[in-house]
């Protein structure tokens, strides 16, 4: 079965100014791209969740990427991070149908390390869960770094919206999931700098700092 890179890009970036930070220009390449590429090799398909009024340049960003790429416009723009993953996520569950692995990530980890997704992947792949989320030093879940089948999760997203839950952990409580802890994720040689979103310019600028010395 393909493997599916689930990005969810269409947030309105409050903190980091009046750009569209999808497509801020990241040490020479658009973030949402740098995001892309790092998925490209354990990946078989992209789906891009955005808004309508943001597609046009996405598109433009993901010129002659490597796999197929489809878009899963918000029917509803400004519904929050959950409403994102469940819209990308039928996405992949129209393209691949309801069992389709999918690592989701948003559009503003530019560092998401290939092999922590491949693990993710292969440990879905390997149990009947419908979820592998990471989970750093027993902190919060990393529900936009995490591996699901679609049609569960989008199933689990539409349920908490629907009963008004907006806590963008509340659907991975109604799956079987799994963690993938700290020992796990050292085991791996996981970057912690997986994990890093960028919200500001700040952050940003730091980041093309160290993207350029690579």
């Amino acid at each position: 079965m393909p493997r599916y890179a689930a990005v969810v890009a269409g947030g309105r970036s409050t903190r980091f100014g009046d750009r569209d930070k999808a497509v801020a220009d990241l040490a020479g390449t658009p973030m949402i791209r740098r995001v892309a590429d790092r998925l490209a090799d354990v990946t078989d398909r992209l789906v891009v969740n955005c808004r309508p009024d943001q597609r046009a340049a996405i598109e433009d960003a993901m010129e002659g990427y490597a796999n197929p790429v489809r878009y899963a416009e918000d029917p509803d723009p400004d519904e929050g991070p959950m409403a994102g993953i469940r819209t990308v996520l039928r996405g992949v569950e129209g393209w691949g149908g309801s069992d389709a692995p999918a690592f989701v990530v948003a559009c503003d980890m530019p560092f998401v390390d290939p092999a922590l997704v491949d693990a993710l992947f292969d440990r879905i792949d390997g149990a009947d869960l419908d979820a592998v989320v990471p989970r750093v030093d027993d902190e919060w879940f990393q529900t936009t770094h995490a591996a699901y089948r679609a049609g569960p999760m989008a199933d689990a997203c539409d349920d908490a919206l629907a009963r008004g839950d907006r806590k963008i952990i509340a659907p991975l409580f109604d799956l079987e999931y799994a963690e993938v802890g700290a020992d796990d994720l050292d085991a791996l040689g996981v970057d912690d700098r997986s994990f890093e979103n960028l919200n500001t310019r700040e952050e940003f600028e730091t980041a093309a700092e160290a993207l350029a010395t690579r």
